[in-house]
């Protein structure tokens, strides 16, 4: 399978699981906020990535021209998305979602891609900075790691960048 060819639907019946190449952190970080589980290992050997998306039944993405040639890539035994690199982060996001056709789904962790878990207001007094709880109802903890989210203005910037991705990608498909 050549860089250029469209690649078949995932494999699982529910939301594609991706791997992202050392190029690609940036684009593990913003599948995650999308909404998609998203892993990415920085310095990782391109062969053990090519393991882990295939014994995953995930979408290996890459960069890297090379990673392509392997058998298993061009064989179909391993889903792979070749992402151009003059991209930056939004717009291989955008290009992802237009070429797999997906929508935006329920935010992740962006630094581990764990769930984000809804927590009553009063069980964060204390933790979350004294501004933020004032003006904030809508609290979130990650499954995973443990770390605290709030709806306040990132998370509101954050998500004008999901939604302009996924206007382009609706345009782009």
């Amino acid at each position: 399978m050549s860089p250029q060819e469209d690649i078949p639907p995932p494999r699982r019946a529910d939301s594609p699981v991706f791997y992202c190449d050392a190029m690609l952190g940036g684009l593990a970080r913003w599948l995650r906020a999308a909404g998609y589980e998203a892993h990415f290992e920085y310095g990782i050997a391109d062969r053990e990535l090519v393991r882990r998306a295939q014994e995953g039944q995930g979408i290996l993405l890459s960069s890297d021209g090379p990673m392509f040639e392997r058998t298993v890539i061009r064989a179909g035994q391993v889903q792979a998305l070749y992402i151009p690199q003059q991209m930056n982060n939004l717009q291989q996001l955008g290009f992802v979602m237009a070429r797999l056709k997906l929508p935006l789904l329920k935010p992740r962790c962006m630094s581990c891609g764990g769930e984000l878990l809804s927590l009553p207001k009063h069980e964060v007094m204390g933790e979350a900075p004294p501004l933020a709880y004032r003006h904030c109802s809508d609290f979130y903890r990650c499954g995973s790691c443990g770390k605290l989210f709030w709806k306040g203005t990132h998370w509101q910037r954050i998500r004008q960048r999901l939604d302009q991705a996924d206007r382009q990608a609706r345009l782009d498909a």
